[in-house]
């Protein structure tokens, strides 16, 4: 009998730890601390990524799992709205020229096109995108079509099947225009498919009647001359999405027939569909696609009604723990509208307002629980809080019955009480950067939703160095340090006029931001630094409706994050962009109990290190 040195040449080694590095996949070792032999397998699972900004179903995708594209689609009318996909959250892209559905995308971020798609005559529309922008081609296809397959490169691209009807229509395009193909053997609806270039491509299931819809099995391969029948899926559908090339695809999701949607994927290896061990966690059709056989990335499509979801394909010998908001710790306090600052192993959290009471409580937080310490010297709520657990600033609120320019610092024992004083009496005011390096800004200073632009810096001291926002508000989000800021979204005027804009601070001068929040925000929870910013819940409308969501802002852009599981505002946040706290909060969700806090962890990826056993 050969010997493992025989079969893979290499010995079974001792280890005390586990490997941490992917080229352990398929080896064996001992571990001497546990007494075990292990292994590293490749494994197949879907997890849950950051939502879409737009709901939508039929639109076109393309890109790869880390620069993926999502472009027009049914919001229910067609729109021509693109969003870019980093990997991490979705962000604005350039919006089309031709606002369509179901049509059908190729390429790269930064080298795609689209074509096809509904309403006509958008079915015979070809457009090209750079990463920034979108170009009518002078190209068009010459059978205009919805629900087509599109698959390979901005230059070297294929289009096929598609209604009305059911087309078997095979069309190349070589980035000089579009000419006929041999057609596919089965006319079909709804069809998908993957492919590298116009040269080896993929067509798979699809609807090939109706009424009533039947969904075909049928897959068909492409070599740049003729469309041969090759081995059928296993699940017979339409409507769902497929990525790879013509010999590594994977498909998932899809409708087997009128009002079943499938979440099932099954994966092709040039030669066989096998059944995979993954399913998507949301059944739905018509949904889009970027990436590869092994790391791909499904985009909104429809439950059966539209949605925002997005879930990464991944077969590797990794596992991949999604970033999300759990449940954390309970306050001592039930409040919102409190300072936070810190981090989420040493976080400090004070004030508040609740039960018709102004909290001069204080809490730390450790990681695992919050305990009281020294209270405010006075209470107060829809304060300025910033600094870090043992070196504290409180600046701001109001303490009935009004607006304070009171200041207190914390030591990591008490409070004590700042000679110099706000030069104006202000809420809802933000504040970032350290207890003696700290900047405050904006703010509600009267009634009627008056508010503020000032901003100043705090040397630990006094402040000093007045500068200006270019947009006078309140309730700001705000993030970094005294000469690297970002203030974003808040609320000014009566009625409530609710704020996207995104400023940035250097030291001397705010200067606006090309780059506005994704959806605008007042009464946000904020923490982290001027080019990883966090934005979560919030107050969205003039009658104070609350969010789930969660922004991360990136250096240059905002991008969608997992959202929370309780929509709140005037919540208080502390932390960075990949670990951080909201705590307490406002809302229908979740009163009485303010003092419920959530946590949220960025995504995590470690080995698949298993134990081998005999059986």
């Amino acid at each position: 009998m050969a010997t493992y040195r025989e079969l893979h040449g290499k010995a079974v080694k001792t280890v005390t730890t586990n490997p941490t590095d992917d080229a352990a996949e398929g080896q064996i070792w001992f571990n001497s601390t546990d007494n075990t032999f292990k292994s590293v397998v490749s494994l197949e699972a879907f997890s849950s990524g950051s939502p879409l900004s737009t709901a939508r179903e039929g639109a076109g995708g393309f890109g790869t799992q880390t620069a993926a594209v999502i472009c027009g689609g049914e919001t229910p009318s067609a729109t021509g709205a693109t969003e870019e996909y980093n990997g991490t959250g979705f962000s604005a892209g350039g919006t089309m020229n031709t606002a369509r559905f179901r049509n059908a995308g190729a390429g790269t971020l930064t080298a795609g096109i689209t074509f096809g798609g509904y309403p006509t005559p958008t079915g015979t529309a070809t457009e090209t995108y750079n990463g920034t922008a979108w170009t009518t081609s002078p190209y068009n296809l010459n059978t205009g079509r919805d629900s087509l397959a599109g698959a390979g490169t901005q230059t070297s691209a294929l289009a096929f099947g598609g209604g009305p009807g059911y087309k078997n229509n095979s069309e190349e395009y070589d980035g000089e225009g579009w000419s006929a193909t041999p057609t596919l053997n089965t006319s079909r609806i709804s069809i998908m498919g993957s492919g590298a270039n116009a040269e080896g491509c993929l067509a798979f299931g699809g609807a090939t009647s109706s009424p009533p819809t039947t969904a075909t099995n049928s897959t068909e391969s492409w070599n740049g001359s003729s469309w041969t029948a090759v081995n059928s899926l296993n699940t017979a559908r339409y409507g769902g999405y497929g990525a790879g090339t013509q010999t590594a695809a994977i498909l998932a999701g899809g409708i087997v027939g009128p009002g079943t949607i499938q979440s099932a994927a099954e994966t092709w290896d040039g030669t066989n569909w096998t059944t995979s061990p993954a399913s998507l966690a949301t059944a739905r059709g018509r949904l889009s696609v970027a990436g590869s056989s092994t790391a791909a990335v499904a985009m909104a499509g429809t439950t059966p009604s539209i949605t925002t979801a997005t879930e990464e394909y991944n077969k590797s010998a990794s596992v991949i723990t999604a970033g999300a908001w759990a449940a954390g710790a309970s306050m001592t306090t039930s409040a919102y509208g409190r300072g936070g600052c810190g981090t989420t192993t040493a976080g400090l959290v004070f004030g508040g307002y609740g039960s018709s009471t102004s909290y001069g409580n204080t809490e730390k937080y450790d990681g695992t629980s919050y305990s009281e310490v020294a209270d405010l010297s006075t209470g107060r709520r829809y304060i300025a809080g910033f600094g870090t657990q043992t070196a504290a600033v409180c600046a701001g609120g109001n303490t009935p019955p009004g607006r304070v320019t009171a200041v207190e610092e914390f030591d990591g024992s008490s409070w004590g009480s700042n000679p110099n004083s706000l030069p104006t009496a202000v809420q809802s005011n933000t504040g970032t950067g350290t207890a003696t390096a700290g900047l405050i800004f904006g703010g509600n200073v009267g009634p009627s939703g008056s508010t503020t632009t000032a901003a100043f810096e705090f040397d630990g001291t006094s402040f000093a160095n007045p500068s200006s926002l270019n947009t006078s508000r309140s309730a700001i989000g705000g993030a970094g340090t005294q000469t690297a800021t970002l203030a974003y979204g808040g609320v000014t005027g009566s009625p409530a006029s609710i704020k996207s804009e995104t400023e940035n601070y250097n030291g001397t001068s705010w200067t606006n931001s090309p780059t506005p929040l994704i959806a605008a925000r007042n009464q946000m929870g904020y923490a982290g630094t001027s080019t990883a910013a966090l934005s979560f819940g919030g107050n969205s409308g003039n009658t104070g409706t609350q969010n789930t969501d969660y922004f991360l802002y990136n250096g240059t852009s905002w991008i969608t994050q997992p959202s929370m599981a309780i929509a709140r505002s005037y919540i208080a946040g502390f932390g960075t962009s990949t670990s951080a706290i909201g705590a307490g909060g406002y809302g229908p969700a979740i009163n009485p109990d303010q003092s419920r806090t959530e946590e949220f962890t960025g995504e995590t990826t470690a080995l698949n290190v298993k134990t081998l056993t005999q059986s």
